[in-house]
């Protein structure tokens, strides 16, 4: 009996040991049918290991397999990684070293690129782009930290340079607007007063004369505006007359035109039929040049022959 339960218990035991391990090869072997693997490459790959998550657009699509310097360039790390099967990976996608949060833990973000990108294959390199580190962002801090004091202090110089000057503005115009200077103002704007009557008193007979001059003027341009007047009207009856005989050539050169492209099949077979008519003359002159008797005798005459008996 012992024995039996012995043998039942340990069938029991291998039956569940070979389900967990059908188990577990299925589900990974369709687990790895449903992943695609890709590679990208970083400097700095801070928290980053094994199985960390992989996002895209903000979305967990995969998981990082492995990381290695890259045996091509030791200076950057070579991340391998896994995302599920129809993600849109692109050429225009981004894979870069970021935190969700301030809490959480580094991850790798793709980007969802461009829709009109085309799809990067299973294995092939994703665009990275680096990370800006603590130390950078310490750097960066401390250089403006820097600036900032340089252009404080170029501030203060230029405070200070705006301050004396504005103290010295004040101290001439207290200067200036003391009774000596006062007084001389007085005498200045009388003198000035004294002057602008003179002037006014000596540019009267001046504006007079202006006036008559332009009176003057306004007669000569009356009268040569009649002139012009006077000629206006023929001269544009001429104009008038010159474009209704323009606009008759040009009427008759278009009927020209229309009636040598309505003739030009009869123009050019009179042409090649003078030509053939100069041909034939020509050829007939030539045959008269060389056998004149044609004019009088219809067929040529034979050759005299040699009389036979007095061939030895």
């Amino acid at each position: 009996m012992k024995n039996v339960e012995a043998k039942v218990g340990f069938l029991v035991v291998a039956s569940a040991v070979i389900l967990c391990i059908t188990v577990y090869y299925v589900s990974n072997a369709q687990w790895g049918e449903q992943q695609l693997p890709y590679k990208t490459y970083l400097r700095y790959a801070g928290g980053l290991e094994a199985g960390t998550q992989v996002l895209f657009g903000g979305m967990s699509v995969g998981k990082v397999t492995a990381l290695r310097p890259d045996p091509a360039d030791p200076t950057r790390i070579e991340i391998s990684l896994v995302v599920r099967r129809g993600t849109p990976v692109n050429s225009k996608s981004v894979a870069k070293l970021e935190s969700t949060s301030l809490m959480s833990s580094p991850a790798i973000s793709i980007t969802t690129g461009s829709n009109e990108a085309p799809r990067l294959p299973a294995g092939a390199a994703i665009p990275s782009q680096e990370p800006i580190t603590m130390d950078e962002m310490e750097r960066k801090v401390a250089a403006l930290a820097d600036s900032a004091q340089v252009t404080l202090a170029s501030v203060r110089i230029d405070v200070d340079k705006l301050t004396g000057n504005a103290q010295n503005l004040l101290t001439n115009l207290n200067s200036l607007t003391g009774n000596a200077n006062q007084k001389h103002v007085a005498a200045i704007l009388s003198n000035a007063d004294t002057m602008v009557a003179q002037v006014s008193a000596k540019i009267g007979p001046t504006v007079d004369n202006l006036n008559t001059t332009l009176a003057n003027a306004n007669a000569t341009i009356s009268n040569a505006n009649g002139t012009i007047s006077d000629l206006r009207e023929p001269m544009h009856a001429d104009l008038i007359e010159l474009h209704r005989t323009l606009e008759e050539t040009h009427d008759l050169v278009g009927n020209f035109h229309s009636l040598l492209r309505a003739n030009e099949q009869n123009i050019s077979d009179t042409l090649e039929n003078i030509r053939m008519a100069t041909d034939n003359l020509n050829d007939l002159s030539q045959s008269v040049k060389e056998r004149p008797w044609s004019l009088v005798r219809i067929r040529q005459p034979k050759g005299r022959e040699v009389p036979q008996g007095q061939i030895k």
